[in-house]
């Protein structure tokens, strides 16, 4: 694919990041949490935090971890917040129509999984070995789409499970080709149990390791060129010094959840957390 086109999918991207300033909000009020590591109290869905300001703007959004609230920091709505704040509910927020709160809130949460599943598409349309797919990829893309510009009612009623069985089967599909294309054998590590594992330095490039649950794992100075991650668990994973370009279907979320550093090298579009140290890749 020629690189126009390649940036030209990426750019296709920008109404997928969130949003706040557009946003009422969402993900402060309509999802739960629980006293945790992740956040210090817990809080009902539906119940604003006590965070949220009356601009729907987060008090503490500069210092949430040193509040103890960095499961905020993990969560990417995909640009959802906005799509349904601005375009699905025409500008009204929740607490001008409290009537529509508890729909807005059902449909948000909708719209972030039709969101997300935007995303895989839109980076599996970027990759030229899975050409052969792309006009099944766009057909897929295109409905997604579609399902996410309906009304509110029709929204709530959208069968999330058989959208996402569609895509996945799509997306697994276009990783496929993707990693054949890399030398030597690849490894199946599809939802495995890698918790706290000693992956220092490993080659896992054309790799899958979707699913896979990678806490605390360690993955200094791996090679995960072109593996599929979708899905993985990397909270508290150790990515300093590891090469993540070209791996498949990662995201923000995935990143911030992990831990890296400046020599981390990640693929574009995605930005480094400003929590990763400065530092080079410890040594081990």
């Amino acid at each position: 694919m020629p690189h126009q086109d390649r940036q030209h999918v990426t750019d296709d991207r920008s109404h997928l990041r969130a949003d706040c300033a557009n946003c009422f909000g969402l993900c402060c009020v309509a999802l739960p949490f629980s006293a945790s590591a992740d956040f210090p109290v817990d809080k009902d869905a539906g119940q604003p935090c006590t965070n949220l300001q009356e601009d729907f703007r987060c008090g503490v959004h500069a210092r949430l971890r040193e509040k103890g609230f960095s499961g905020c920091t993990v969560f990417d709505c995909f640009g959802a917040g906005q799509k349904v704040s601005r375009v699905t509910f025409d500008g009204r927020d929740w607490r001008a129509r409290p009537e529509t709160a508890r729909r807005m809130f059902d449909v948000f949460g909708v719209m972030r999984q039709l969101h997300e599943l935007l995303w895989y598409l839109t980076e599996a349309l970027a990759l030229p070995a899975a050409h052969s797919l792309h006009g099944d990829l766009r057909r897929v893309r295109d409905h997604v789409d579609h399902l996410s510009q309906g009304r509110a009612e029709r929204l709530a009623d959208v069968d999330v499970t058989a959208v996402r069985g569609e895509v996945g089967d799509l997306l697994s599909r276009a990783s496929a080709l993707v990693r054949d294309e890399v030398p030597g054998r690849t490894e199946n590590h599809r939802g495995a149990d890698l918790i706290g594992a000693d992956l220092r330095g490993a080659d896992l490039r054309g790799a899958t390791l979707r699913g896979a649950y990678l806490i605390a794992a360690d993955l200094r100075r791996a090679d995960l060129r072109r593996t599929d991650v979708l899905g993985a668990d990397l909270r508290d994973a150790d990515l300093r010094g590891a090469d993540l370009t070209g791996s498949l279907f990662l995201t923000q979320p995935q990143v911030n959840a992990a831990r890296g550093d400046a020599a981390t090298r990640l693929p574009p579009g995605l930005v480094r957390p400003s929590h990763w140290g400065t530092g080079r890749a410890a040594k081990g």
